[in-house]
């Protein structure tokens, strides 16, 4: 097994249950690290803001950046345009259509209703004023988080979005980042990134304003800053390494279960690739892809270090037995290759996002489809659902009695309230009851 380019298990075995208890434990550590270093930093954001912010964006990602040109000017982005071929425009602009119809079918309405004795009732629904987005940058630079994250804020009603991005060595941005941002209507992007841009829009600076709510992927001190300032701010989710879990018949297609299983290796050392499949020879074929795939792809070293650690075959007795294993890990990406994916789609409880059938591999969702990739990680699909519209909305309701009522329940309420031992609010009911007007 350990010459193997990824470890086959047996389901229903000591080994196959050990790996699923171990299965989250693998940042546990690192995030305790992390967590020290970013509250310094958050920290000296709180108290010194934009000073702070240059300090450690210099420090940590360009020595070119300053108050005068964190800002990235519409020229920067004139110029980004001119270096980025038409092809990959357009390509941007149909993502967003489809990413913008998907996420329309999502939008709440606000409503009310009337009962007896004139009894209103109602909730209204509001966009977030001010949204932060955090964008990775530098060499893992995604324009289409650009699109995931904003254009669902866009479809909300958010009119204030502030973009955050580490600059490049020279302190720009990479094109096609600004690029996806203006396609999507990003109000402002600033030149930072890492534990301090989020700080910056969790506080404040003197140059970045203060956000409700920030959202979008980063790596593991990104993650740990997010989850330190919520309660300052909401986040959307803490994000952890890239997973995909694959459950497969043995009619699959062997190459294409190997290139779906390292479209998710290359994201990270960490990141995880499982299979699920009822055949031992299709099992064999497929690790048999994986060697010959790897050998042509960009971040091999990657991918075979993260299929080597993080990744599993599992040999499955059913299709069923793989819908057991997924719902215990409940995966980020989850694909179905099988003859017919609805059949079992009623029994995924927990995943972030499913992929149905031998086309519609992960990646189509990255890019392309319009539901949302950024996704619950790390198990909490248990809990957690998609980024969506609803991210990006408040809700409050509303309540209108009559006098009369109010006197049908008065009694009732004044009850409760005495029974919790709370006299004034059961006072507040009294009054308006012994009131003849």
């Amino acid at each position: 097994m350990k010459d193997e380019i990824i470890n086959t298990i047996i389901a229903d075995t000591e080994e196959g249950r050990t790996y699923l208890s171990n299965f989250r434990n693998k940042e546990e550590k690192n995030k305790r690290n992390v967590t020290a270093v970013v509250k310094g930093i958050l920290e000296d954001l709180r108290n010194n803001g934009d000073k702070a912010l240059i300090s450690y964006t210099n420090k940590f990602d360009s020595k070119n950046i300053n108050s005068d040109n964190i800002l990235v000017t519409q020229e920067e982005i004139r110029k980004a345009y001119k270096g980025i071929d038409d092809e990959f425009v357009e390509a941007l602009k149909t993502a967003a259509q489809n990413i913008i119809f998907f996420h329309e079918k999502q939008k709440r309405n606000s409503w009310m209703v009337t009962g007896e004795d004139g009894i209103i009732l109602g909730q209204q629904v509001r966009p977030l004023e001010k949204v932060g987005i955090y964008v990775p940058g530098g060499t893992a630079a995604y324009p289409s988080s650009v699109l995931m994250n904003t254009l669902p804020a866009k479809v909300a009603g958010v009119s204030d979005i502030t973009m955050v991005t580490p600059p490049l060595e020279d302190g720009t941005i990479e094109p096609k980042i600004l690029v996806a941002a203006d396609l999507a209507g990003v109000n402002r992007i600033y030149k930072a990134g890492g534990a301090q841009a989020i700080g910056a829009l969790a506080f404040g600076t003197e140059t970045i304003g203060k956000v409700d709510k920030i959202v979008g992927p980063g790596n593991i001190y990104v993650a740990m800053a997010k989850k330190t300032v919520y309660g300052f701010v909401d986040i959307d989710m803490i994000a952890g390494p890239s997973e995909i879990f694959i459950i497969a018949d043995e009619r699959a297609n062997p190459r294409y279960l190997a290139a779906d299983l390292m479209s998710q290796a290359e994201h990270d050392v960490l990141a995880s690739a499982v299979l699920a499949v009822t055949s031992k020879k299709l099992a064999d074929k497929v690790k048999e892809e994986l060697i010959k795939q790897v050998e042509s792809l960009k971040r091999k070293d990657i991918i075979l270090q993260s299929l080597k650690n993080q990744g599993a075959v599992f040999i499955v007795d059913s299709v069923e037995e793989g819908v057991k294993l997924a719902n215990k890990i409940a995966p980020e990406h989850l694909e179905l290759c099988i003859k017919d994916p609805f059949s079992i789609l009623g029994s995924i409880k927990n995943a972030g996002s499913v992929f149905m059938g031998d086309f519609s591999p992960e990646p189509l969702g990255d890019y392309m489809a319009g539901p949302n990739h950024v996704l619950p990680t790390s198990g909490t699909a248990r809990f957690f659902s998609p980024l969506s519209v609803d991210d990006f909305i408040k809700k409050f309701s509303f309540t209108n009695y009559s006098r009369q009522s109010l006197l049908k329940v008065g009694d009732k309420i004044v009850t409760l309230a005495e029974a919790e031992g709370l006299t004034a609010h059961a006072n507040s009911i009294k009054v308006r009851m012994k009131s003849s007007n």
